[in-house]
């Protein structure tokens, strides 16, 4: 057994997650103290779990988000094998605390970013760009009072990366629009279904932007010396307020030319 302290942090939220349990924090011996060795912990993930990163996530695109788990920006994490699933995907909600779904816009690369001093313009980030993917983030943290967890332990955390349902790739028309004001529609809809809830949103709730989110992410991987791949994607935080879900639930969301994604939850 690997006793170095990152991987035993990792391994602990990561078996916290697989089994639905929480924790207070991470034990005084393995928790991070900044957002450096939040970085770490988190970075441990694909190792201890043998799972590949398919993709990434940023949580907290918002001021209201950020507010919420007290948070001085946005947060990256990992979305990694086994936690990507296609459209229509049935899940479950068994264990998960926060019970939310979220439409968010996917970005998958064509090409690799490595790590640069100079930042990555949006216009190169999207030049890199092979294709958007309409989605939905089902989030969760492995802590107990994850609002007031902190920075660090969130980071450590992978920024509360759950599962993701990805949809089909848009038509190339998308390059032409203002993401900043596209709409997105969603319903839940319960286990009957009867509507439960029915909310809209745009770009504009994603750091302004959703395309300066996916600058934001590209550029925060390359101070952490990490390379965006060829083959990933990533999603670029919701574009509305979270939908509270349920078992049992379905949940639709309809991007207009960008596309619909779905998912179910198990009863």
């Amino acid at each position: 057994m690997n006793d170095d302290p990152l991987d035993r942090a990792a391994r602990l939220l990561w078996q916290h997650g697989e089994d639905g349990t929480v924790l207070q924090a991470l034990p005084a011996a393995l928790r991070p103290s900044d957002k450096a060795g939040g970085h770490a912990v988190q970075a441990r993930l694909p190792a201890v779990t043998g799972r590949a990163v398919q993709g990434w996530k940023i949580a907290a695109t918002s001021a209201a988000g950020q507010a919420h788990i007290g948070v001085s920006g946005p947060l990256a994490g990992r979305l990694l094998q086994g936690r990507v699933h296609d459209d229509g995907a049935l899940l479950s909600l068994a264990g998960n605390r926060m019970r939310v779904a979220e439409p968010e816009f996917a970005f998958r690369f064509g090409r690799t970013l490595p790590p640069r001093a100079q930042p990555y313009t949006v216009d190169e980030v999207m030049a890199a760009v092979a294709s958007l993917h309409p989605g939905l983030e089902v989030p969760d943290s492995r802590y107990d009072d994850f609002v007031n967890a902190g920075e660090p332990q969130l980071l450590a955390d992978n920024a509360c990366a759950s599962h993701y349902v990805l949809g089909a790739a848009a038509p190339d028309a998308w390059r032409a629009l203002d993401l900043r004001v596209h709409r997105v529609d969603a319903r839940v809809l319960g286990a009957d279904g009867a509507l439960k809830l029915q909310r809209q949103g745009d770009g504009s709730a994603v750091l302004g932007d959703p395309r300066v989110a996916l600058a934001w992410l590209v550029n925060e991987l390359g101070t952490l010396g990490q390379a965006l791949q060829a083959g990933q994607f990533v999603t670029t935080g919701t574009c509305m307020a979270p939908l509270a879900v349920a078992p049992g639930d379905t949940v639709d969301a309809d991007a207009g030319l960008l596309g619909r994604v779905g998912l179910r939850f198990r009863p």
